[in-house]
C-alpha cells in the first residue's frame, strides 16, 4: 500500500499503523465480508483517506470523545484514532464477528483509549451509560438521514455534533431533526481524487448536525423500526 496516498503528513509510525491495519483487513476478509474494496491503494484513498476527511470538522469541534456507529470494518474510526490519538473512540457494531476484528486490530496496531461495543444502535441508544455521552457521533453509512439521525442524535451530549458520512443524493429529513432535537450546521459536497490523481473522482458529501434540543427519550425506537418506519 502506497501509504503517501493517505495524506502527507502521515509519521512514520502512522504509516506503519495504517500498513498493518490494510494487511489485517485483507487477512480477515478471506473469512469473513468486511469490504468489497481489497487493492491496497484503493483502500488507502477509499476508506483511509475517505475517513480522514472528518479530521478539519473534528478539529474545529473540539472533539475529543467520539462513538462510530455501525463502524463495520472501522471506518472512520479507527482512522481517526491513529491521526488523533488524544481522541477517546467507542467502535459500536451490531455483528459479533466483526467486533473481533475491531479488538485484534487495534491490539495489534497498539491502540489506547478505544474501545469496541457489540449491540445494535437501537438498543445502545437507550443505555444510559451511552445516552448523551460523546462530543460527536459519526456514521459512514448507506441508511437515510433520517434513519441515521434516530441512531446517531441520542449519543451526542447537548451542543454536540453528528457527522453524516454520504453519497452526493440529497435528501429531505428536516422534520425527523426537528423531532430528534438537531439542526444542520453545514452540509459540504467535494470530491475525493483517485489515487494519485489516477481514476475518476469521488463525490463525496458531510453533514454536519448539532445536537441543539433534547431527543425526546422514546427515540431510538426498538430495535428495526427506525429503517422499517423511518421519521418523516
Amino acid at each position: 500500500m502506497r501509504t503517501e496516498l493517505i495524506g502527507p503528513e502521515l509519521s512514520p509510525a502512522q504509516a506503519e499503523q495504517f500498513e498493518k491495519y490494510c494487511a489485517l483487513l485483507a487477512e480477515w476478509n478471506k473469512v469473513m465480508n468486511l469490504t468489497a474494496i481489497v487493492d491496497p491503494d484503493e483502500v488507502a484513498v477509499k476508506h483511509f483517506a475517505d475517513s480522514l476527511t472528518l479530521l478539519p470538522y473534528l478539529d474545529r469541534a473540539g472533539t475529543r470523545t467520539l462513538i462510530d456507529v455501525g463502524t463495520g470494518a472501522g471506518f472512520p474510526g479507527i482512522p481517526l484514532k491513529i491521526m488523533r490519538p488524544e481522541l477517546e473512540v467507542t467502535l459500536l457494531d451490531s455483528l459479533e464477528k466483526r467486533v473481533r476484528f475491531l479488538d485484534t486490530v487495534t491490539c495489534e496496531l497498539g491502540l489506547s483509549g478505544i474501545r469496541t461495543i457489540h449491540a445494535r444502535a437501537e438498543d445502545a441508544g437507550r443505555d444510559r451509560k451511552l445516552r448523551g455521552q460523546f462530543d460527536a457521533s459519526v456514521a459512514r453509512a448507506v441508511a437515510p438521514m433520517n434513519v441515521l439521525c434516530e441512531y446517531c442524535l441520542p449519543f451526542v451530549r447537548p451542543d454536540g455534533k453528528f457527522f453524516a458520512m454520504k453519497g452526493p443524493a440529497q435528501e429531505d429529513f428536516r422534520r425527523a431533526l426537528k423531532e430528534l432535537g438537531g439542526e444542520v450546521e453545514a452540509d459540504d459536497v467535494f470530491e475525493l481524487t483517485g489515487a494519485a490523481g489516477e481514476g475518476p473522482a469521488l463525490q463525496r458529501r458531510i453533514i454536519c448536525v448539532k445536537k441543539s434540543g433534547t431527543t425526546p427519550a422514546k427515540y431510538p425506537r426498538r430495535a428495526g423500526l427506525p429503517a422499517k418506519k423511518p421519521l418523516m
